[in-house]
């Protein structure tokens, strides 16, 4: 880590509330994240390790950290099977997918 503040873990936070603590690099698969924690970006939350998500709720939220996990582990593999995703959480999902730039 080039910052002295940066740590392995960093934590999302959704807009209800619900906070994860996750991989520094899973959570940087997503473009948005990335950018925000980018030591020369300047944002706050460089500092906190700590990224609020005012757009997305605990339930996508939950649901978006288990995908940035399932990427990292399968980031060099072939025929990847399709993650499990409930049909009442793909819009918000597709939502919140754009949102992050994943």
């Amino acid at each position: 880590m080039s910052d002295s503040s940066s740590t392995e873990y960093v934590t999302l936070v959704s807009n209800d509330g619900y906070e994860y603590k996750i991989l520094r690099s899973a959570a940087c698969i997503a473009g948005t994240i990335k950018k925000a924690l980018d030591p020369h970006s300047g944002f706050l939350e460089t500092t906190q390790n700590r990224v609020e998500l005012p757009t997305i709720n605990g339930v996508v939220l939950e649901k978006v950290c288990e995908y940035l996990y399932y990427h990292q582990k399968h980031a060099e593999s072939k025929d990847v099977p399709d993650m499990d995703i409930q049909p009442e959480l793909c819009l918000e999902l597709l939502i919140a997918a754009d949102y992050l730039d994943v």
